[in-house]
């Protein structure tokens, strides 16, 4: 496990200086003779295109697959521009975006909502989640907690997450933000150090230092994800355009990633495989 995150911290470093080396450029290969398979966008996917990517080069040591954490609109618009090869999106893509780029489920994630570990609620149904965010409930004892103001804390307009989120709980635009963050780590951080607040993060991204409520009774695992019941959640997309083609190399990872032997690599990256 160290060995992967460790690979998945070099390839993020490797795409500060590689960012925006398309396929088409890579094809002629680095100065080591490796082609690169350049990735851009959601945040919330990099334990996910870490752990595929650093499968995929272990079997395939002349290619390099980078990741440039840029958030998912930014990483659909690299696309759409030719400044990658393949985008990386949180969210399905919109109506407009479809025109000209191609969206592929790589994987579900599930939204956690997210409370500091001192909070003593431990579930909330969709609708309360909604009225918190709205600002229509403003104390934690409106649904069973300390008597103490909520703290909304939240991803910025451009997140996937949040856009995820927000058409889930039908918050669009409505939401009383205190803090919007750039990052899921970011978000993370700030629930786990203030006892009055809620957040929401990628599921794969939740650590020991804040307590993941369930909604409506359900927990987000696996088999609530993957089957629906769980009702916080959204799709990974691999994002590409649809009048170009990829390179032999970034076609041959999307081919890996997508493909029923990707399952258990998406698993263990605490993402939930699409059902084949």
């Amino acid at each position: 496990m160290k060995k992967l995150m460790m690979i998945a911290a070099a390839a993020v470093i490797a795409a500060g200086t590689l960012a925006g080396c398309g396929g088409k450029d890579a094809e002629s290969g680095s100065a080591d003779n490796s082609q690169v398979v350049a990735t851009d966008g959601s945040t919330s996917m990099e334990k996910v295109i870490g752990f595929l990517s650093e499968a995929y080069m272990e079997e395939h040591g002349d290619i390099k697959v980078t990741y440039n954490p840029t958030g998912s609109s930014s990483g659909i618009q690299a696309a759409a521009e030719g400044r990658c090869d393949i985008g990386l999106a949180s969210r399905d893509l919109k109506e407009e975006e479809r025109l000209d780029l191609q969206e592929t489920v790589v994987a579900i994630d599930g939204i956690g909502i997210i409370v500091n570990p001192d909070n003593p609620v431990t579930d909330l149904t969709l609708e309360q989640i909604g009225q918190i965010y709205t600002g229509e409930i403003k104390n934690w004892k409106e649904v069973g907690g300390s008597d103490a103001p909520v703290v909304l804390i939240g991803r910025e307009a451009a997140s996937g997450t949040r856009d995820g989120f927000e058409e889930v709980t039908d918050t669009k635009d409505k939401c009383q933000y205190s803090q919007e963050l750039t990052s899921t780590g970011d978000v993370v951080q700030t629930v786990s150090g203030n006892p009055n607040a809620i957040g929401y993060a990628s599921v794969a991204s939740v650590n020991e230092t804040v307590k993941l409520i369930s909604v409506e009774g359900t927990a987000p695992t696996t088999e609530t994800i993957q089957n629906g019941e769980y009702k916080v959640q959204r799709n990974f997309v691999l994002v590409t355009k649809k009048d170009a083609s990829l390179s032999k190399a970034a076609q041959d990872f999307f081919d890996f990633a997508t493909s029923p032997e990707a399952d258990s690599i998406i698993t263990e990256a605490g993402a939930v495989p699409i059902k084949r």
